[in-house]
């Protein structure tokens, strides 16, 4: 079947509204709050600071130390507090996907906590979270050569679509899921892609424009991030 209109009416190609908030939490040394619709994620950075104990420093680099979470009330049925399998494995996938980026020899034995809390979540919670944090480490004046930025790209029936909602990420057919959810993350300034992840099946031509889709909607995205550090450091 011909997936024809979404379910909100967008483009294909089109992103949800997107809003970025930067210093919003004043004790930390970093923070950003980044919006796809209904999905909402706050990053905050501390440090570089100190690495204790001392023998799990490294004497020639920062570690970046990621902690991604989903609030208990970010989703319509009640997650149980604290860190799960999946979160655990999230905030490895974007410590990969940000460490590429991030100066950390800058700062040897010390560590960079990033700190994600998904608020409310209506599916791309990493990507939300991804740019938040981003954000949150330039805001921190942690050296970075790049923002990265990431959106999830979505294949449904023969359509491919950016930035998927819940219900398109669910999207079922005669008892059978019919869409492909794939996260990714670039460094736009050198096209280099820091995360790639897929949930569902596609065939390799369609992979291949799904990756071209994803890095034309983060071009935009990354706009979107430089143009709030703008405004910040205008007011500044």
């Amino acid at each position: 079947m011909t997936y024809e209109k979404r379910f909100d009416g967008r483009d294909f190609d089109e992103t949800r509204e997107t809003k970025v908030e930067i210093g919003i939490i004043p004790r930390a040394d970093g923070s950003a709050k980044f919006t796809f619709g209904n999905t909402k994620a706050i990053a905050t950075i501390y440090g570089p600071r100190l690495l204790h104990p001392q023998h799990h420093q490294d004497p020639e680099k920062a570690k970046l130390r990621c902690n991604y979470d989903m609030l208990s009330f970010s989703v319509s049925e009640r997650k149980k507090p604290g860190p799960s399998r999946r979160s655990t494995e999230v905030s490895h996938v974007i410590e990969n996907a940000l460490s590429s980026v991030v100066q950390l020899e800058s700062f040897p034995g010390t560590a960079v906590d990033l700190e994600i809390e998904v608020i409310q979540a209506d599916a791309s919670t990493r990507c939300a979270g991804i740019n938040a944090a981003s954000l949150a480490l330039a805001h921190a004046g942690i050296p970075m050569t790049d923002l990265i930025s990431s959106v999830s790209v979505g294949c449904i029936g023969n359509k491919i679509c950016i930035d998927l909602r819940k219900e398109e990420e669910d999207y079922e057919e005669d008892d059978e899921k019919m869409a492909t959810d794939i996260p990714m993350a670039f460094s736009t300034r050198t096209g280099k892609m820091t995360l790639l992840q897929l949930d569902g099946k596609i065939k390799p031509k369609m992979l291949k424009e799904a990756i071209d889709a994803g890095f034309k909607a983060c071009l935009k995205i990354n706009e979107i991030q430089k143009k709030a550090l703008r405004a910040l450091k205008l007011k500044e």
